[in-house]
């Protein structure tokens, strides 16, 4: 823009509250950064150095990291198959938890040894046995 043959520079100035709205419909999770800088008409930077500079959870020095939809999804799948396979451990130690105790109820009460002996000579199977 010139006027009377100068250069005049076209620089913005926004508020404090504008700056806080942005950073708080970011953390929101909203909108991306990249996001608020095209609704807005801004520069991501501007976005970045506000979300530094007013949150509460991004600090200068900790990158933050936008995911797209469908990484996001893919993390939320990831994470729900984690819980699954947890859950499932979960219920195959209880299962271990309670046959070990019913192996020791049978020994302990029954007098029947259900552990395997490791001490015992295992057929080869590869002889016949004679039939009587």
């Amino acid at each position: 823009m010139r006027t009377q043959g100068k250069i005049i520079s076209t620089h913005r100035v926004y508020s404090q509250e504008f700056k806080r709205e942005i950073v708080e419909a970011f953390e929101s999770g909203k909108y991306s950064v990249c996001q608020l800088a095209r609704l807005y008409g801004m520069l991501p930077q501007n976005v970045y150095r506000w979300v530094y500079k007013f949150s509460n959870f991004n600090k200068k020095g900790v990158r933050i990291v936008e995911m797209k939809s469908s990484q996001t999804d893919k993390l939320k799948a990831l994470e729900q198959k984690v819980k699954e396979l947890e859950q499932s451990v979960g219920q195959k130690q209880i299962m271990i938890d309670y046959l070990e105790k019913m192996m020791e109820i049978a020994k302990r009460d029954l007098h029947i040894d259900i552990k395997k002996n490791y001490g015992i000579q295992q057929s080869t199977g590869s002889v016949k046995t004679k039939q009587k």
